[in-house]
């Protein structure tokens, strides 16, 4: 598909990726388009994975289409969508795993990374197609249902979530949460984790805390077909077990193609102690050959918390520098690093937000909230995504 235009290139379509690709679009002069480059036929709303994972009824609206990704930009035609995945990274083309319009090598001016990470299913699909991820979600439901126990391995947000969402969905069934650590989600404040721990009292979670599991080879992935319940051997020697075990912890930066990317030195181009990009407070690589490369999100290692709502400021960083350079000026704008904070759910009703104190302060900000919804608001998510439903049966598309 020739095309006069110089090309802006995203990789990843998820949260921040989306956000970064409508900044630039809505900024960007009449000499460059955005294109952005991601394999899942449809949006993935990863925040409802856990929940859909468990309640029947609403895991088709998890996927939206992209159609709606430029509809607020000015001249949304210009931009596009490309259904592939980024093979080879070079310092002014990517090359991608199959055909667009005709050509299967990209140029570019300038190009974000927003590749994210991979988390353990259920927290990431394995499949790039809509229909595909829909029937994984329903036999995990499935799965589930016929457990009279259940092990949730990880005591971050998806396992916290999972395991305060099964007790209130299914309070006949015995769940586990287990986690290496006697706190709970140890990034926050400790208060957090006293939050967390008297609503898993309350619902009758029960918590094994302080030792790490031995993950084995199919990291608890494989469907358990004998009918035996599937044992778990933590690190200080005891032993539990449960029907189903979900492996919540770990995260794998999104970063396999970068590997054909010449670094100036040896970890110039990644963080070997985390895998994360590294990247200037402009969110520019740090790799001094790479200027016109800029990473956002949770695959960048800018030291900021890895979530949506830091991800969104990062996002119109990324678009301001890069329109910064276009117009032969410096990319000056660095990201603001605030104190992580989370909105989180603790059942299909009760949630808050909290929020670490500020430099200088000692006490977390809370607002707790009785508000939760079964379906978590999933229909407001597709008018945000700019998709205008008019019958249920556009859900499903």
């Amino acid at each position: 598909m020739a095309s006069s235009l110089k090309n802006i290139i995203v990789i990843g379509g998820s949260y921040v990726g989306v956000a970064t690709t409508q900044g630039l679009a809505s900024l960007l002069p009449s000499t460059h388009r955005v294109l952005l480059i991601e394999p899942h036929s449809h949006f993935h709303h990863l925040f409802a994975f856990p929940r859909f994972a468990i309640l029947p009824t609403y895991e088709h609206k998890a996927f939206i289409p992209y159609a709606g990704t430029f509809a607020g930009a000015p001249n949304p035609d210009r931009h596009h969508v490309v259904r592939a995945r980024v093979s080879v990274l070079q310092q002014d083309r990517v090359v991608l795993d199959r055909d667009w319009h005709g050509v299967r090598e990209i140029p570019y001016e300038y190009l974000v990374v927003a590749t994210g990470t991979k988390l353990r299913a259920p927290g990431t699909m394995q499949d790039d197609e809509k229909p595909l991820s829909v029937k994984y979600l329903q036999g995990y439901q499935q799965r589930l249902q016929q457990a009279k126990s259940i092990a949730i391995i990880g005591g971050g947000a998806v396992g916290v979530q999972m395991a305060t969402d099964l007790k209130e969905i299914y309070p006949e069934k015995e769940i586990t949460l287990v986690h290496s650590r006697t706190q709970l989600m140890p990034l926050y404040h400790s208060k957090l984790d006293e939050i967390i721990k008297e609503r898993c009292q309350e619902l009758g979670v029960k918590l094994v805390l302080g030792s790490r599991v031995n993950i084995p080879a199919d990291e608890f992935q494989q469907e358990n077909i004998s009918g035996e319940p599937i044992t778990v051997s933590l690190q200080n020697g005891t032993t539990l077990q449960a029907d189903v075990v979900i492996p919540a912890t770990g995260q794998t930066p999104n970063t396999q193609f970068l590997s054909t990317l010449p670094a100036s030195s040896g970890d110039s181009l990644i963080n070997p102690a985390n895998g994360f990009i590294r990247v200037k407070p402009t969110l520019q690589f740090q790799d001094p050959k790479y200027p016109n490369l800029f990473a956002v999100g949770d695959v960048a290692d800018s030291g900021a918390h890895k979530a949506a709502r830091p991800g969104a400021g990062q996002a119109k960083v990324v678009a301001n520098n890069i329109l910064a350079m276009i117009e032969g000026r410096e990319a000056a704008q660095h990201i603001q690093v605030d104190p992580p904070a989370i909105h989180l759910t603790l059942g299909l009703t009760k949630n808050l937000v909290f929020a670490n104190p500020d430099p200088g302060e000692t006490e977390p900000w809370i607002k707790h909230r009785d508000d939760g919804k079964a379906d978590m608001g999933i229909d407001g998510v597709w008018g945000r995504r700019g998709v205008s439903v008019k019958s249920d049966a556009e859900y499903h598309l």
